[in-house]
């Protein structure tokens, strides 16, 4: 029974209109839910639930605004609007589609072909027309502003050549057209919540990346000659050399988006298709949180906060590039920061302004390092020191004597793990006896995604993952397991239950809200002492973690999950169990 049938045996429409409409479709080519529509001869939310109703498919009503950036790439915008479809939201590899005419073969096709290109499942809804206009102006919305301000630049270069040269681009740069190109890219980002913009040339256009959540996701396609004019822009903004294309450069500026004040910190780099601009988006007020937001908890929190109020000491900070260190830092010194203290930074760059500390950025290219800028610190009368990295051996015994000599001092270090703080200062030099003296505490981080607190829910560990979370907790301290006795029978998983992504209006239907630290931190005790000035092994290091009771990374994701903050694939992803591990993620 088609759709004019089944309105007629319902009496919502007359026989009559019914004979027309049907003639009137098959004349013009219309559709007979647009000419019912058009003729007003039913309401929309009772035609597409009657539609509903026959197809045996859900309606689902969504607002504009509730789909994220990532999803609606998935499906072209030409093939959105040819086949009246739009992609709505994914979880996992499953991405929800909402289709006007979800019994179009063609469409159905379409979708298919999408599906296999990108690698997805599918799952179609009704969506009713108008919902569907409405779902195409955020494709419109950017679209749009980027094709006007992209059809002004093009028409200022125009004026200066088809393509502009050097000495011209200063002069196309403070133009309004890609003064308006280069605000759109950064609002979109700013909008999004992306941490990261990535603008790369490549052979056929320039490519603009976001990073959402610690994974790029590619979303503006500009023609490649607008590469130059745009760049320089940049350039200027972060007071850069406009000419200077064949070395990498460094700066930061800021903006004020939607009314807030956003810093942006810029790396050119050269290849061989043309500069490629890397902007990292910081706010600089969303840095400094409190430690519980970062994720520090119970034991870890109370061995970070004592080795904060010794006197003196040194405090290391490791993990990959984008684990959050530099925050777990920024958040350190605003704790310490008081009227009666003399708090100096010196890092590579300036990420989070902190009001009372005196922050200042190394500039390698004059001989201004880390190890310089250290020196320059001591004669400054600090009490508290903040170095970003310790990169060499240089750094590291200045951090180490500065320590020694009465100062608390706070830095980086790249290790796997907090214990591997030890060997790692040794084999930068650093004399064996200095160490336990000199080092407070170590404390390793990794960032889970955090899942939104309004659209989770709850589910039971999958089979296949119950070994891989036995094998993490039958590892921990007593303390530790104590904590999830319940949730164990015999050394094995029960029916743990744990909490899934789910998206909603909230979180832009990644089901995720920003990130959260998972942490494991190591003290300097008297064992530790002796296992230093002793015979230094792994298997010495493992037994005082344990005599330590200390929880290591994948074993406080695992409280996490167990809490509903994060889900146990995070964890497992970021730690490197049963799998690679992360490459770092922004």
């Amino acid at each position: 029974m088609n759709l004019l049938q089944s309105l007629q045996k319902r009496k919502l429409i007359e026989k009559e209109v019914a004979a027309q409409i049907e003639q009137e479709a098959r004349m013009s080519g219309k559709r007979v839910e647009e000419l019912l529509l058009e003729k007003k001869a039913i309401d929309e939310p009772s035609l597409f639930a009657l539609k509903a109703e026959e197809l045996g498919i859900l309606l689902k009503q969504v607002e504009a605004g509730e789909i994220p950036l990532q999803v609606l790439e998935l499906v072209p915008e030409d093939s959105a609007k040819f086949y009246r479809m739009i992609p709505l939201s994914k979880t996992e590899n499953m991405l929800e589609v909402g289709m006007v005419y979800p019994e179009d073969l063609k469409a159905q096709e379409a979708l298919k072909f999408l599906s296999r290109q990108g690698d997805f499942s599918y799952q179609a809804v009704l969506i009713t027309q108008s919902s569907f206009e409405n779902l195409m102006k955020q494709y419109r919305n950017l679209r749009q502003e980027v094709t006007q301000a992209l059809e002004e630049l093009e028409e200022e270069i125009k004026t200066k050549k088809t393509q502009p040269l050097a000495q011209d681009v200063g002069h196309i740069v403070e133009e309004a057209p890609v003064i308006k190109m280069v605000a759109v890219i950064l609002r979109t980002a700013v909008e999004g919540g992306a941490s990261d913009i990535h603008i790369e040339p490549t052979r056929k256009n320039l490519r603009v990346r976001y990073r959402l959540l610690g994974e790029l996701h590619p979303s503006l396609i500009l023609p490649l000659r607008v590469h130059p004019a745009i760049i320089a822009r940049i350039k200027i903004l972060s007071n850069m050399k406009i000419d200077e294309t064949r070395i990498p450069q460094d700066g930061r500026f800021s903006t004020v988006v939607d009314g807030k004040s956003f810093d942006f910190r810029v790396s050119t780099f050269p290849t061989s298709l043309g500069e490629k601009v890397a902007l990292r988006v910081l706010d600089p007020e969303g840095g400094i949180k409190s430690f519980e937001a970062l994720g520090l908890e119970g034991d870890n929190l109370v061995k970070f906060k004592d080795a904060l109020r010794k006197p003196f000491g040194l405090i290391l900070v490791t993990g990959p590039t984008g684990s959050g260190k530099s925050t777990t830092l920024a958040t350190a010194l605003n704790s310490l920061n008081k009227e009666g203290t003399n708090v100096v930074s010196l890092e590579d760059p300036v990420e989070y302004m902190i009001e009372g500390v005196n922050q200042s950025q190394v500039k390698p290219e004059i001989g201004y390092d880390f190890a310089q800028g250290l020196r320059e610190i001591l004669r400054q009368d600090p009490d508290i020191i903040m170095v970003g990295e310790v990169r060499d051996k240089e750094t590291a015994s200045l951090a180490v004597h500065a320590a020694l000599t009465g100062h608390i001092v706070l830095s980086t270090l790249h290790t796997n793990n907090a214990v591997g703080v030890i060997p790692r200062l040794l084999d930068m030099g650093i004399e064996r006896y200095l160490l336990p003296s000199a080092l407070n505490l170590a404390l390793a981080q990794r960032l889970v995604r955090h899942l939104c607190d309004n659209c989770k829910e709850k589910t039971v560990l999958r089979k296949e993952l119950k070994v891989l979370f036995a094998q993490i907790v039958e590892q921990a301290p007593p303390v530790f397991q104590e904590k999830i006795a319940s949730f164990l029978s015999k050394g094995n998983a029960q029916e743990i239950s744990v909490y899934k992504p789910v998206g909603c209006k909230k979180c832009a239907k990644t089901g995720y809200m920003g990130r959260i630290g998972i942490f494991e931190v190591i003290a300097m005790t008297d064992e530790l002492t002796a296992i230093t000035m002793g015979e230094l092994s792994d298997a010495a290091l493992e037994q005082e973690m344990k005599r330590q009771g200390m929880v290591t990374m994948a074993q406080d994701g695992i409280l996490k999950v167990l809490d509903g903050i994060t889900t146990i694939e995070e964890v497992l992803r970021v730690t490197g169990h049963g799998g690679s591990e992360e490459r770092g993620g922004k």
